[in-house]
């Protein structure tokens, strides 16, 4: 649960009643009288929501990986909010094991703290008419985190989409490779895009349609994982539509500290739809790659029999413990 603010919003005033009713009022039933009190709060309500849902932060980046003792500076992009300047930004950090933790807010004069400690530490200011940044000086390792900017209008809050800290002298490395392969099974088409061997592990991933609009139906996006010993993290996220839309373009659009890019599904110097025979060309960026599926299931039939073949060794081993004990026992009472 999020730490409640000492800050004091003001509270629309509440819908006037008259002191008396008329007597064709009174004469009405309680449920419709009730209506009618209701009804300038609901109102209230609708266009509360209405403004509302015009407010929208995001925070250009998922993550900044810094060296200890230098500064890390964060942004948070603020639309929806006629009057930025005076309107209250928060920052808030937090630790996965710890709730999150209000540092600062800062309003249309300087940035006030929640504890004085926090000043040497963290700076707040505003620039332009919509971008409010935060900076966390002298970093080390405590330092780490994911650290959102909020917005509070009357009693609901938004927040942004996040940034982790990570304290790190490795620096951070764009993805050696990323592609999107396909599939058409039956009536439909998947698109998997694949982001290989990038660092660090944050980043994210979605997918648009021609007109830049967000898909978010049909879609899986996987974990992050690491194929390799080293500090090189790969991702995968699926997109399926019908077959009936193939002639459709769509992106798999990433953001990583490192690089942002979008990638189409449709490659201009490809006039057809690879079929089920899923071949794999050079500079293809929209087959299926077998070699790299027939690696993945191999290496899960793989695990699958290690399990089995655990569970029957385990089974064995107690039926001999079982007839160990029967025959011990037997021979005691001989």
């Amino acid at each position: 649960m999020m730490p409640k603010s000492v800050i004091s919003f003001p509270q629309p005033p509440p819908p006037s009643l008259p002191g008396e009713l008329s007597p064709s009022c009174r004469r009405q039933t309680p449920a419709r009288a009730l209506g009618m009190l209701l009804l300038p709060l609901l109102v209230l309500a609708a266009a509360c929501s209405h403004g509302q849902a015009q407010a929208l932060l995001k925070q250009s980046l998922a993550s900044v990986t810094k060296r200890q003792t230098t500064t890390a500076w964060i942004e948070c992009i603020v639309e929806g909010i006629s009057d930025f300047q005076s309107a209250y930004i928060h920052w808030y950090r937090h630790i996965p094991s710890k709730a999150p933790e209000r540092i600062l807010y800062i309003g249309s004069g300087a940035a006030s703290y929640d504890d004085n400690a926090y000043r040497s530490k963290y700076s707040s200011s505003k620039k332009g008419t919509n971008v409010c940044t935060f900076s966390v000086n002298n970093i080390n390792p405590n330092d780490e985190g994911t650290y959102y900017c909020a917005y509070w209008h009357t009693w609901i809050k938004y927040f942004g989409t996040g940034t982790k800290l990570i304290v790190s002298n490795k620096g951070n490395s764009p993805p050696a490779n990323s592609e999107i392969l396909q599939k058409k099974h039956e009536n439909q088409i998947t698109y998997v895009c694949l982001i290989e061997k990038f660092y660090p592990e944050v980043i994210r991933v979605t997918w648009t349609d021609g007109e830049n609009k967000e898909i978010t139906d049909n879609v899986v996006k996987g974990d992050t994982w690491k194929p390799t010993r080293e500090d090189e993290y790969s991702i995968g996220s699926w997109l399926t539509v019908p077959v009936e839309n193939k002639d459709k373009n769509y992106y798999c659009n990433y953001e990583h500290e490192s690089q942002q890019r979008s990638l189409p599904t449709q490659d201009s110097s490809k006039t057809a739809l690879q079929e089920e025979d899923c071949s794999t060309y050079p500079g293809n960026t929209t087959v299926f790659n077998r070699d790299h599926l027939m690696h993945r299931t191999a290496y899960l039939v793989y695990i699958v029999l290690l399990l089995k073949s655990s569970m029957y060794y385990l089974i064995v081993l107690f039926f001999i413990y079982r007839m160990w004990a029967s025959t011990k026992h037997q021979g005691k009472k001989a």
